[in-house]
């Protein structure tokens, strides 16, 4: 992307001058229409944004490429708690780990969210109407004496202000012996999955005292122990098919008509390791993060700690698409492992047209890849732009060669401010980004592709 090219604009950002653990953004998730986006945050707080619509003056000022309307705060809820596992003597955080949307099928909107044990079902509506003629009920709603009773009277519907409703309808428990890192809601609506780093389990939304489990590999001797399951997600439009990912880097697609218990996968998807090349470090750095199927269930977008990879589902000798996100850190494994950056989960997304991928970096930097070209950009996320319709500078590290003013080297990235989390809006250029405590939603005037030159 040339350094002058037009680059995203601020749509809106959401910044908070201090930092406390507990506001720290952990999953960041739009829901099916992109009219809602919800973050969770360590504290265990669910915050939901809703998209406002724009007025026909401002549609016809801004014209067919300006804003769409702002997202402001529709709803915040306390979706878990700190809780204590007494059995085996471990405090359990309130961190959302996950959150995911069900596809709405009414007015109300149904989302789970997940700490590390627990699953909870949310329901989200609108009120705007409340009932007043009570026969048995006084204005307070005190229980009236019934012998003062003397007609009856049907009671009316009288308009009130706006009250958005989060109730819990259901909560999934007892259903994980580690920690929950993946919830996937699959395209029947009827069911969703859950994986720990040893198993996946399979619930059924109005069932909540049991789920059935569909992958263990854990193994007899915990000694035996070698890989771990990352990242699991059910296909968009098979709902007996799921991938999971592990920390050897491997992604196994399995399909549920073959076997109740997928143990054995379908197919195994790996790239090849180059012996010349190994070092201490590559399994760690070949641990896959976060895994997606595009919009379309025929390829797979997979991170790990350096590069970004497409899979092909039918081509499963290797990935189709290599793409690197900050391969200038390599020369940096051993200060990274030292202070902990090496083992960063950073998440992967798919545009809506499954045509530019995007994942996040260090030193509040975010990248785009064009599938088609296989160039990338380096966008920052920073808070002297955060003012709207701002435009998003592009960013370039300076890792030798001719340095061009602006660079960054390589030695002056700050390792705390990572992009972890984001989401890119269903079928928009609207893209969502949690960097530490603050969120970030940037809008795109032209086509992505246009802009990764």
């Amino acid at each position: 992307m040339g350094e002058d090219a037009e680059s995203p604009k601020i749509n809106h950002t959401f910044l908070r001058d201090y930092v406390t653990e507990a506001d720290v953004i952990s999953t960041v998730e739009f829901n099916q229409t992109g009219d809602l986006l919800a973050t969770g945050d360590k504290g265990g707080r669910v915050v939901i944004f809703q998209r406002e619509t724009e007025s026909k003056g401002e549609s016809e000022e801004v014209g067919e490429t300006g804003d769409c309307g702002e997202y402001n705060v529709y709803s915040t809820f306390q979706s878990h708690e700190p809780d204590f596992d007494y059995l085996k003597s471990l405090e359990i955080e309130e961190k959302i780990n996950k959150i995911r949307w069900l596809p709405q099928q009414n007015a109300a909107h149904f989302l789970l969210s997940t700490n590390d044990k627990t699953i909870k079902l949310w329901k989200v509506s609108e009120r705007d109407k409340r009932p007043e003629g009570y026969n048995l009920k006084d204005e307070e709603g005190r229980i009236k004496d019934t012998s003062t009773i003397t007609s009856l009277q049907v009671p009316v519907l009288k308009p009130t202000d706006l009250m958005v409703e989060v109730r819990p309808r259901r909560v999934f428990s007892n259903g994980h012996t580690y920690h929950v890192n993946s919830i996937s809601v699959n395209s029947d609506g009827e069911t969703y999955l859950s994986a720990d780093d040893l198993r996946i389990n399979m619930w059924h939304l109005g069932i909540t005292d049991r789920s059935f489990n569909i992958v263990d590999i854990k193994p007899a001797n915990m000694e035996d122990l070698t890989e771990v399951i990352t990242a699991a997600e059910f296909h968009p439009h098979h709902c007996h098919l799921f991938v999971y990912s592990s920390s050897k880097g491997t992604l196994r697609l399995c399909d549920m008509r073959a076997s109740a218990l997928c143990d054995r996968h379908t197919k195994l998807f790996e790239e090849p390791e180059d012996p010349g090349s190994r070092s201490f470090f590559s399994e760690i750095i070949s641990s896959v993060s976060d895994v997606k199927f595009s919009h379309s269930g025929r390829y797979l977008l997979t991170r790990d700690y350096l590069t970004a990879k497409v899979w092909d589902l039918n081509m499963d000798k290797g990935p189709v698409e290599t793409y690197q996100v900050h391969e200038y850190l390599r020369s940096k494994l051993c200060s990274l492992y030292e202070n902990d950056c090496i083992f960063d989960k950073f998440e992967c997304v798919w545009n809506s047209s499954d045509s530019v991928i995007m994942t996040g970096a260090y030193n509040s930097f975010f990248r785009m890849f064009d599938r088609e070209t296989g160039r990338g950009v380096t966008l920052e996320a920073w808070r002297e732009s955060s003012k709207p319709r701002a435009v998003l500078r592009t960013r370039r590290v300076y890792n030798g060669g001719k340095r061009r003013r602006g660079d960054v080297g390589v030695d002056s990235l700050d390792f705390t401010k990572k992009i972890l989390h984001m989401a890119w809006h269903p079928s928009e250029n609207i893209i969502a980004i949690a960097a530490t405590n603050n969120l970030y939603i940037f809008q795109d005037r032209v086509n992505p592709e246009t802009q990764l030159q």
